[in-house]
């Protein structure tokens, strides 16, 4: 039992707790320089299992932190480590870390108030204005992810008068299923969202797209939401936002992009042109804890229009009153641009990640994997037991071990990839075929470890297909 002082909660001995603190954030930073030489992911023991299965029993600092190395930390998903190749997930950094222990210790509440890491806020909101070239009038909030940004962006889009409006709503097929959840969560239903076929690269079809706006406008619906994508989550492929923000604005339509990772290779000169139009958005949802490698979980939200976003959520309570002095100064608030009212720091650890590596090392890592991901193309193009699957536009890489009865072959061989701890990609269907969909996120990842991807990848499909066993 830890042992405080009288009904608090601080510690009685500091001395003893310091060193046990030292301890804590020194095995972590072991556990951060020692990546390389653990396994990526594995599966958990049938008893660490039942060991996370019991009732809750006391315990001191030093025997939580004991659990904790032991049952786990080795069982976690593994998206720190350099051959973390499944889904698209962000790998952290050291400084993001200390970042999220400062945090803590402020333990600062952001729905609003009159206090500094509210303008840390703020200050990160313009930075990533002036990255996308939005207006000042923008506003910006930090959320858990792209998914509640979506689901922000749907509302400020959404009319505020005539509810007796058939309204429609527009996606390609390749959009995450998120924007489907926020027409559904905003009341507005799915029924009313077309999915816009995808061409070739899988970017929506922006003919398709006009002819589906004019025939429902024909028909007397009201189309009032465009969704583009930049960095779809199969293949990472990009929309055509120039041309999709010219109908918008023609058709008078909320223009909304999901950039959950893509919207960040702004950061990087030589991808950054790929994305224009996106500063005509009137709002872009988008993820830090991806390709900025902020820790989890830093999703973002940017309104172009700060009135309508604020108009969308502001909601007077007497116990939200606001004053030109004191605590209650420095309206408006977080709370005014979004769902939540209790709000964690979110913003620090993503200022600390911004203020120390700079927007020229970020968007270095940015264009590093996806050169690495043309790397994996050529050589999976130089290999006759493979086969490139879709094209390659940022860091997702999409192909499959050729063989008969290609699709169980292939499921099984992501799932031995995973279990073997060496690589752990994800997988994805494509034109009905199973594909091994490596996603390129990590700055930790090396050419090297695309080799022993791809090496692994052989070795098991050969046994698998020889054998019927690896």
């Amino acid at each position: 039992m830890f042992e405080t002082v009288g009904k608090s909660l601080d510690p009685a001995d500091w001395i003893t707790f310091r060193q046990q603190a030292h301890k804590m954030l020194d095995d972590m930073l072991d556990y951060t320089e020692g990546l390389n030489a653990r396994d990526v992911w594995q599966p958990m023991p049938a008893d660490v299992q039942a060991h996370l299965r019991l009732p809750l029993t006391e315990k001191n600092l030093a025997e939580a932190h004991t659990d904790f190395m032991q049952n786990i930390l080795p069982y976690a998903v593994g998206n720190a480590h350099p051959r973390f190749m499944g889904w698209v997930h962000g790998g952290g950094t050291p400084v993001g870390m200390l970042a999220e222990m400062l945090a803590a210790g402020l333990n600062a509440n952001l729905g609003g108030r009159n206090q500094a890491p509210v303008e840390i806020e703020r200050q990160v909101m313009r930075w990533v204005r002036d990255l996308f070239g939005f207006p000042d009038t923008a506003s910006g909030l930090f959320v858990t992810g792209t998914s509640m940004a979506n689901l922000i962006g749907c509302l400020c889009a959404k009319p505020k008068t005539n509810h007796d409006e058939q309204l429609t709503a527009y996606t390609s097929t390749a959009a995450h299923i998120s924007v489907a959840q926020s027409l559904d969560i905003s009341g507005i239903g799915t029924n009313t969202l077309r999915k816009i076929a995808v061409n070739s690269n899988y970017e929506i079809d922006v003919a398709a797209l006009e002819k589906a706006i004019i025939d429902d406008k024909k028909m007397g619906k009201t189309p009032f939401l465009v969704v583009a994508t930049v960095g779809t989550v199969d293949v990472g492929a990009i929309d055509d936002l120039q041309k999709i923000a010219a109908l918008c604005q023609r058709e008078k339509i909320w223009f909304h992009i999901d950039g959950a990772f893509g919207a960040l290779a702004m950061l990087a000169p030589e991808i950054a042109p790929r994305l224009a139009g996106i500063e005509l958005a009137d709002s872009i949802a988008f993820d830090f804890h991806k390709w900025g490698q902020v820790p989890y979980d830093a999703g973002f939200v940017l309104v172009r229009d700060s009135d309508i976003h604020q108009k969308t959520f502001a909601s007077p309570a007497a116990y939200l009153q606001r004053q030109e002095r004191g605590l209650s100064a420095n309206s408006p608030w977080a709370c005014d641009f979004g769902l939540d009212l209790s709000r964690g720091f979110r913003a620090l650890k993503t200022w600390f990640t911004l203020s120390v590596y700079g927007n020229e090392k970020l968007g270095q890592v940015v264009a590093h994997t996806c050169e690495l991901a043309q790397y994996l193309k050529q050589q999976i193009e130089a290999t006759p037991e493979l086969e490139l699957l879709a094209p390659v536009a940022l860091n997702i890489v999409c192909f499959r071990y050729r063989c008969d009865d290609a699709n169980p072959v292939n499921t099984e061989l992501v799932i031995a990839l995973q279990e073997s701890g060496i690589a752990a990609p994800s997988s994805t269907t494509l034109n009905g075929n199973v594909a091994i969909r490596a996603a390129i996120v990590n700055h930790r990842t090396t050419e090297n470890d695309i080799d022993i991807l791809l090496a692994t990848t052989l070795k098991f499909g050969n046994a698998l297909t020889l054998n019927n066993t690896l």
